[in-house]
């Protein structure tokens, strides 16, 4: 390992950029691992068949794979992949043959449409998936006969919908209507039948994770009447719907075992993960201890638990501060753990990476803000800060590996992280804090992060920059906006400049969903543009950087593009960088090279004087 402080700061940081990770455990029925890593500077699918053995790749493509599912019945796995981070997934199949050759091949080619996958049937001949093709706001579902090539449109549907699997038998299928990030709906779809059999009452309410176990029911995690995401047991004949644990937390993700007697479901305790255990037949939990402080599923992870095919072992993505994503696996006989990927660190040694402290600090009206600290080893006080804003805005900062972050912090900066109001993990009150006309609520919740640091004299008042993607982007944006005396400097990487023009130009599939959180055009125009950086961009006064990819479906690079412009027409510091094969965010090596030295270079001219 090479130790901090022993070499040039420019080598240093390209060490932190080859940090790999390892997620998205796929158990085949012959007991080999599959995952996804970043191994290449891409994510690709790997395998390996035993603990600690080198990986065999099982793709080589240059364009990110994001998700894929192992078929019940053999070595076959199908996956989904986008061009230059355009976020339209093609579906592929790939096969591993008793001889070691892998075939892949293409299974759909509408290069303008989304597919996203549902998984296999019972038998492994069929794949479900959903798809915009019809339209590019509306979502059909779809089979597909691996065998035989025949595909066909089950379902048309008039908005979003995921399709989750297919029942036991095969006979019909689960499928999610998503009319926000808070409600979503469950329904049966019995297959050569185009009517859906309803299984959720019709409330605001979450259903995430569902899909069918091998008793007949649904299993998911739902907050419907609740505070708290819970897992639940759904009869799909009667609806009769059972709260299986009566969390004081947000449950975050489920697995069922395959013989259907054991549920494993992980607690977002303060952002740190619990593993739990529940004996479907007894009602009997246990948690599963083990594993170092840190989170189950790092982002991007759909799917971050999986048990082997005989159930034996639980194949679970993990990642802490101190941690790079691996995948971990719990044998439940011996109740031991065994890391089976180890991800390359580099040459870096985790103990020069530091765990956050937990704080809380008071906000305009009294309400407490969790926060993550960041501190040098053998700090003092007085430090230049970055204060980290997740996206979202429904998502959450937690503690897990992030290599830029503990770059900066092995620099001698202070990261500070918090999770404004609208984040989730506290409850769905807490999230909807934020919503429409109390936008600016987050936005002053920066504010009293920012002087709280002051005030306790942990940060230099005159170093304080602030950073974030995409919603962060626009969180970024607001506080340079409405609180400029504060910063010495902005990061904004994909983020919103305009909400009109943002939801005129953001994905037609998205518009809706987005309209939920954030108002709507026909109604909330008003609000939506008193609320825009881009209206108030005469009070920037500190340097800015922004980055964004051209192919962006979600935040389009026009934000970026308005921001800039402005902001040079008045002569004010303003720094672009625009990436022609990225969308949502930087996922490619060579890339995020660039992008992120251009953000530590950016931030040491400005806050390291």
């Amino acid at each position: 390992m090479i130790r901090a402080g022993t070499e040039d700061p420019k080598a240093r940081f390209e060490r932190y950029l080859h940090v790999k990770s390892a997620y998205t455990p796929l158990w085949s029925p012959q007991g080999r691992l599959a995952f996804l890593s970043d191994i290449t500077g891409v994510p690709q699918l790997w395998a390996l068949a035993r603990p600690g053995e080198w990986p065999e790749a099982l793709t080589h493509y240059s364009e990110r794979i994001s998700t894929a599912a192992c078929s019940p019945k053999s070595e076959e796995i199908v996956f989904g992949m986008d061009v230059g981070g355009n976020e339209r997934d093609q579906l592929f199949h790939l096969v591993l043959d008793p001889e070691g050759r892998i075939f892949c091949e293409k299974l759909t080619d509408a290069p303008e449409a989304i597919h996203t996958l549902g998984g296999f049937s019972p038998s492994g001949e069929e794949v479900a998936f959903a798809s915009n093709r019809r339209d590019p706001a509306q979502f059909d579902v779809y089979t597909l006969n691996l065998r035989t090539g025949e595909e066909r449109r089950v379902w048309e549907s008039d908005g979003m919908v995921h399709v989750l699997g297919f029942s036991p038998d095969g006979a019909q299928l689960l499928i999610a209507r998503v009319h926000a990030s808070f409600h979503q709906e469950l329904f049966a779809l019995e297959r050569g039948s185009e009517d859906l059999k309803r299984l959720t009452p019709p409330k605001e309410a979450r259903f995430l994770n569902a899909h069918w176990g091998p008793d007949g029911h649904v299993y998911a995690l739902t907050d419907l009447d609740r505070e708290f995401l819970a897992p639940m047991r759904l009869d799909p004949f009667d609806q009769r719907l059972e709260i299986l644990d009566e969390t004081n937390w947000d449950a975050e993700t489920l697995a069922l075992a395959p013989d259907g007697k054991t549920l494993a479901y992980a607690l977002n305790v303060d952002g740190y993960s619990q593993l739990w255990l529940l004996d479907l037949e007894t009602g009997e939990k246990s948690r599963v201890e083990g594993l170092p402080p840190g989170v189950v599923g790092p982002p991007p992870d759909p799917k971050p638990l999986e048990f082997s095919v005989d159930g034996t072992r639980l194949a679970v993505a993990f990642t802490g501060a101190r941690y790079n994503p691996d995948i971990w696996v719990y044998d439940r006989d011996t109740r031991g753990w065994e890391r089976w990927t180890r991800s390359s660190r580099a040459g870096l040694s985790p103990e020069d990476w530091v765990e956050p402290d937990l704080v809380r600090y008071p906000s305009f009206d009294g309400r407490e803000i969790p926060a993550y600290l960041y501190r040098p080893r053998g700090a003092k006080k007085g430090l230049p800060i970055i204060v980290w804003v997740h996206g979202g805005p429904e998502a959450q900062s937690r503690p897990l590996f992030n290599p830029v972050l503990q770059y900066f912090v092995e620099r001698g900066y202070g990261v500070f992280v918090p999770n404004v109001r609208g984040s989730t993990g506290y409850g769905k009150t807490y999230t909807h804090l934020d919503d429409v006309e109390k936008r600016m609520d987050a936005v002053e919740d920066l504010k009293y992060g920012a002087l709280w640091l002051i005030e306790r004299g942990i940060a230099d008042k005159k170093r304080l920059a602030v950073l974030g993607g995409s919603y962060g982007g626009f969180m970024v944006l607001a506080t340079l906006t409405t609180h400029p005396e504060l910063w010495a400097a902005g990061v904004d990487i994909v983020g919103i400049a305009n909400f009109v023009t943002f939801l005129e130009n953001t994905g037609p599939w998205r518009r809706r969903l987005r309209e939920a959180e954030y108002g709507s055009l026909e109604r909330d125009r008003a609000l939506l543009e008193s609320i825009s950086p881009i209206h108030q961009v005469e009070r920037i006064r500190a340097p800015l950087l922004v980055i964004h990819g051209a192919n962006d479906p979600r935040v389009p690079v026009g934000e970026a593009e308005q921001i800039v412009s402005r902001l040079r027409q008045r002569g004010r510091p303003v720094e672009y960088l625009r990436f022609d094969d990225e969308g949502h965010g930087i996922i490619k090596l060579k890339n995020k090279r660039i992008a992120y030295a251009a953000i530590a270079e950016f931030l040491d001219r400005h806050l390291m004087r």
